[in-house]
C-alpha cells in the first residue's frame, strides 16, 4: 500500500499536537523575520518567537544571539492559530528562572542589589531580572524622601516571593540589619536613638539595625513607666548583651552601666556622658550580667512604619505581605 504526499498532509491535519499555553517545549531556530524568529517545535507549522519575547534585555545581533539550528527551551504564550502556529517566549523562561533565584535568596537569607524605578504612596518599585518588585516604606532605610531614591541602587533582601500571585516584596532594612549584625559583638557599646517605646521596653536604632532594651535591663531598680523617662528620637547609649543571628535580634542593656541601682533614673545624663568608661568595666563583668535572649519575653524586632502608611494598590507586586516573617512585624 502506497502512502502519497496528499495522504501525509491529511495525516498531519488530523494530528492533534496538544500544544497549550504555559507549556515548555524544545525547539530549533529555523529562520528570521524583522519582528521575530521561526522555531521548529515539531508541530504542523513553525512556531513564532516575537522579538520582544526573545530576551529580558535588548538584543544587538539576533543571528548571533539565536543562530539557525540552535536548540532551546521555549514557553508557549499563545496557543495555535488557524494555521496551527503557536507563539513562543524565551523571556518568560528567563522570568521563571528569576523567580527561582529570588526564592533561593529568601531561603538562604541573602541580599541583592536593585535600582529604584518608581514610587507610590506605599513605597518604591524596582525591577529585578524581569520581575517587578516592591519595597514598602517601612522597609526602607530612608523613608522620608522617596523621590530622591528613584534611580538609586539599593541592597535588599526578599521577604515575600510568590510567583503565582506575581508578588515580590523586598526589604532594605533587613539587608542592612543582616550586614550590621556581622560587625557587632557582645559587650560593645552602641550609640543610637530611641525609635519606639513599648510597655516592655525601648527599641533603639543604631548602625543600621534595631535592638531591644528590655525594661528589666534599663536599671537595677524597678522602672514603673518608660514614657515618663524617655522620648521618641532621644539619643541613647547601651551595651550589647546578646546577638541572635538566626532571628536577627539584638538585646541591649543600660543597667550594666550603673554604678548604683537607680542611677539611670536619677542621673541619666551623667551615665550617658561617661558611658564609654562604664562600658569597659561592664565588659569585664559580662558573664554575670548577661541575660540571654531566650530568657526574655518573645517579642519581634521593631521595624517602625509610618503611622498612616497605606498598602499600595497599583499592582499585585505592590501589595504589602500579610504574613511577614516574625522578626519583621510591627509590634502592636
Amino acid at each position: 500500500m502506497s502512502f502519497s504526499t496528499d495522504d501525509f498532509a491529511k495525516a498531519l491535519e488530523q494530528h492533534d499536537y496538544q500544544f497549550q499555553r504555559s507549556q515548555v517545549v524544545r525547539g530549533k531556530v529555523v529562520s528570521y523575520e524583522s519582528d521575530g524568529i521561526y522555531i521548529d517545535i515539531g508541530g504542523k507549522a513553525s512556531a513564532f518567537l516575537p522579538l520582544e519575547e526573545a530576551s529580558l534585555g535588548r538584543i544587538a545581533n539576533l543571528a548571533e544571539y539565536l543562530p539557525v539550528g540552535e536548540e532551546r527551551e521555549f514557553m508557549i504564550i499563545r496557543e495555535q492559530d488557524a494555521d496551527g502556529q503557536v507563539t513562543l517566549s524565551l523571556r518568560q523562561i528567563q522570568i521563571r528562572q528569576s523567580w527561582k533565584q529570588m526564592a533561593a535568596l529568601q531561603e538562604d537569607g541573602q541580599s541583592i542589589q536593585v535600582r529604584v524605578n518608581g514610587i507610590n504612596r506605599g513605597g518604591v518599585t524596582v525591577e529585578i531580572r524581569g520581575i517587578r518588585g516592591f519595597i514598602p516604606r517601612s522597609h526602607l532605610v530612608d523613608r522620608e524622601n522617596l523621590e530622591a531614591l528613584v534611580g538609586r541602587a539599593l541592597t535588599v533582601s526578599p521577604i515575600e516571593v510568590d510567583p503565582e500571585r506575581k508578588k515580590l516584596v523586598l526589604s532594605q532594612r533587613l539587608a542592612t540589619q543582616a550586614a550590621s549584625l556581622g560587625q557587632l559583638e557582645i559587650g560593645q557599646l552602641v550609640d543610637g536613638k530611641i525609635v519606639s517605646i513599648k510597655p516592655f521596653g525601648l527599641f533603639v536604632e543604631f548602625s543600621g539595625t534595631t535592638g531591644l532594651l528590655h525594661i528589666n535591663q534599663i536599671s537595677k531598680t524597678y522602672v514603673s513607666s518608660l514614657e515618663t523617662l524617655f522620648s521618641h528620637g532621644q539619643p541613647l547609649k547601651a551595651v550589647i548583651l546578646d546577638i541572635d543571628d538566626i532571628r536577627k535580634r539584638v538585646s541591649l542593656s543600660t543597667k550594666v552601666l550603673e554604678n548604683f541601682p537607680g542611677e539611670m533614673l536619677e542621673n541619666l545624663a551623667e551615665v550617658m556622658a561617661t558611658a564609654e568608661s562604664r562600658a569597659e568595666k561592664a565588659r569585664l563583668a559580662m558573664p554575670s550580667a548577661t541575660v540571654p535572649l531566650a530568657s526574655q519575653p518573645e517579642v519581634a524586632a521593631e521595624q517602625p512604619a509610618a503611622p498612616n502608611e497605606a498598602a499600595p494598590d497599583e499592582t499585585a507586586s505592590e501589595s504589602l505581605p500579610k504574613d511577614l516573617p516574625e522578626e519583621l512585624k510591627d509590634l502592636a
